[in-house]
């Protein structure tokens, strides 16, 4: 599926090998400009990540419970190693029930490699590892692409590279979304697609582009639809745009079907596990679908941004994990204004209509303006209960998006070098227009260092290994109160023992079971309460005890009972006084304090 280079923006390779040029060529300083590249990319990465890395005891502020859970994954993935765990599921966190892990983001992909890190270093450290250089990787990843594939010169490549990985929607998501701003299968996905119509290697790079296939979706399968429809629409406007394009149809649609079979494959039984297995849901809930980007939001800043603003950002989207859309109105001015000037490209027109695809899609069921409601259905409101559509948050459309301004950037600032060299006399004022102008639209969206808190540190009660007393017998530990999406704490906890010590509850995506609920089988953010889980719930959320009846303690026991409880634990609390008063009044056990937690011993209840 090949273009001749008229079709192409100025530097745009014809079957994805490297050009001749003054950059592309292997000589020394070639390989000083790569290096210096790939060193920006970390000092980019550590920049971000800064405050995490400067003090141990520091997590994100923004996202404590998704850090909690990637780090319980992280560990998930050395046990499946050490322990020879299934890896699919996991007993060990929602103790009786279990979890599904292919319904979740267990990152195998990227957690079994880092095993050895996990077991020296520990979760945090491995999770860490897994953010910072997530997004190193990325620009070093989409670098490579442009440089040797899509544009000639590094400078370009550079740009393009610097912007997909550490735009503002990639900063938003470093708030403990390390499975998110780790795109750097993405460029290999693209690249080995390309790679599809070489005459006579069909069949092997078939199986290339299946193995890089199911790399990306044992770390995100969100990313990888987006990818997949990113390159249908692509390929189907070069595939309509020039008729040269068809002649090496037979062969792409060869290695294409070939990577289809051998990823479905490899993929059909985790896949079999993820939508029929235990523990699978069917898609989210219509409040998390809810989930949308304000139309307001594409030219406003992320908080995360040089030129962001919290209060701006608050009522533009819902957390400060998911500011997919906030390109800056700068820069949208300038994305505009390159596509009007690279018009003639079908790659540059493509690239249009599927970023505004996305851009609506991201609306969501109905149209947001700057917080309210506009009454507008949006092109989303037909699709969102379709099959596999309905595991999809709107707003996360707006993140596909980056990397097409990516590499609308690096397009167009290739175009501008080749037109600086086709016209010496006036090379000073386009390359002073170009960085003025570059300048204006990105020095605005420049990344800050991710906002960080203070973690408590992990009981000794924990660490120690007190708990194991408690739990012979496929018992579990209680924690007060218990993980939830609101409190993960005791996930971190359970990853410092590498998940030795089994959960009541957790934090994960597991189906509603409720049987009078209106949404029964779709995502819950943990498993559906109990009378006790409630009555803890009240207390975290509100420091002060609910009236205890009988009923409320022969639920106790009953859900003491059901989780398998062998020991419930009180860690440090800003609401510990009225928690310890509630256990203590529910079951009449008085509780101890050892190794910083207070230790209900409830096999009495429980046997």
């Amino acid at each position: 599926m090949t273009t001749p280079e008229s079709d192409l923006p100025a530097g745009a390779s014809r079957y994805g090998a490297p050009e001749g040029g003054p950059d592309r060529d292997g000589s020394r300083r070639g390989r000083q400009v790569d290096a210096l590249a790939v060193l920006s990319f970390v000092a980019l990465g550590f920049w971000v990540t800064a405050r995490l890395w400067l003090d141990p005891r520091n997590g994100v502020r923004d996202n404590r419970s998704d850090q909690s859970q990637f780090e319980w994954m992280m560990a998930h993935g050395a046990r499946v190693l050490t322990h020879f765990a299934y890896p699919f599921t996991s007993d060990q966190m929602n103790v009786p029930d279990g979890v599904n892990l292919m319904a979740n983001t267990s990152v195998l992909s990227v957690s079994l490699p880092m095993t050895p890190v996990t077991l020296l270093f520990g979760p945090r450290t491995s999770f860490l590892l897994f953010l910072t250089f997530g997004m190193i990787a990325t620009g070093v990843a989409w670098y490579f692409l442009l440089s040797r594939v899509l544009v000639r010169s590094r400078g370009p490549a550079w740009l393009g590279a610097a912007f997909c990985a550490f735009g503002p929607a990639m900063v938003s998501h470093a708030n403990a979304h390390p499975n998110i701003v780790s795109q750097f299968v993405v460029p290999l996905i693209i690249w080995r697609t390309l790679r599809l119509v070489e005459p006579g290697r069909w069949l092997r790079n078939g199986v290339l582009l299946a193995l890089v296939i199911v790399w990306q979706a044992f770390l995100n399968l969100e990313i990888l639809l987006m990818t997949a429809i990113g390159l249908g629409v692509v390929v189907a406007a070069l595939a309509i745009g020039r008729r040269e394009t068809r002649r090496h149809a037979r062969t792409f649609l060869a290695g294409l079907g070939v990577a289809a079979a051998v990823a479905f494959v490899l993929l059909a039984y985790p896949l079999y596990v993820q939508f029929f297995g235990p523990g699978a849901y069917q898609g989210l809930s219509r409040l998390i679908r809810g989930y949308s980007s304000d139309l307001a939001s594409f030219v406003a800043y992320s908080r995360e941004s040089l030129a962001g603003n919290p209060r701006t950002a608050e009522h533009l989207a819902k957390n400060p994990t998911e500011e997919n859309s906030f390109f800056g109105w700068a820069l949208v001015v300038l994305v505009f204004a390159l596509v009007w000037w690279l018009r003639r490209s079908v790659v540059v027109l493509g690239l249009t209509v599927l970023g505004l695809l996305f851009a609506i899609l991201s609306l969501g069921r109905e149209v947001i303006f700057d917080g309210r409601e506009t009454g507008i259905p949006s092109l989303w409101a037909p699709l969102e209960d379709l099959p596999i559509l309905h595991s999809v948050v709107p707003t996360r459309w707006a993140l596909a998006i980056t990397p097409i301004i990516g590499l609308l950037l690096a397009y167009g600032a290739e175009q501008a070098r080749a037109l600086a060299a086709r016209h010496p006399v006036a090379r000073p004022q386009i390359r002073f227009a170009t960085v003025t102008v570059l300048t204006m639209a990105l020095l605005p969206i420049l990344p800050t260092p991710l906002p960080a808190t203070r973690f408590d540190p992990i009981p000794q009660f924990v660490t120690s290994g007190a708990w194991r007393a408690y739990t012979s017998g496929g018992r579990s530990v209680v924690t007060l109160p218990l993980p939830d999406t609101n409190y993960a704490e005791p996930l971190r906890w359970s990853a410092a023992t590498r998940l030795d010590m089994p959960l009541a509850r957790g934090y994960f995506l597991g189906p509603d079971t409720r049987p009078r609920s209106k949404e029964r089988g779709v995502a819950l953010f943990s498993a559906p309460f109990r009378p006790t889980s409630s009555f803890f719930d009240t207390i975290r959320r509100t420091g002060a005890v609910p009236p205890i009846t009988p009923q409320s303690r022969v639920n106790a026991v009953d859900d003491l009972r059901y989780w398998r409880a062998g020991v419930v634990i009180l860690g440090p609390h800003r609401h510990a006084d009225a928690l310890r008063r509630g256990m203590t009044e529910l079951t009449g056990i008085r509780p101890f304090f050892d190794g910083g937690v207070w230790v209900w011993d409830v096999r009495s209840l429980t046997d």
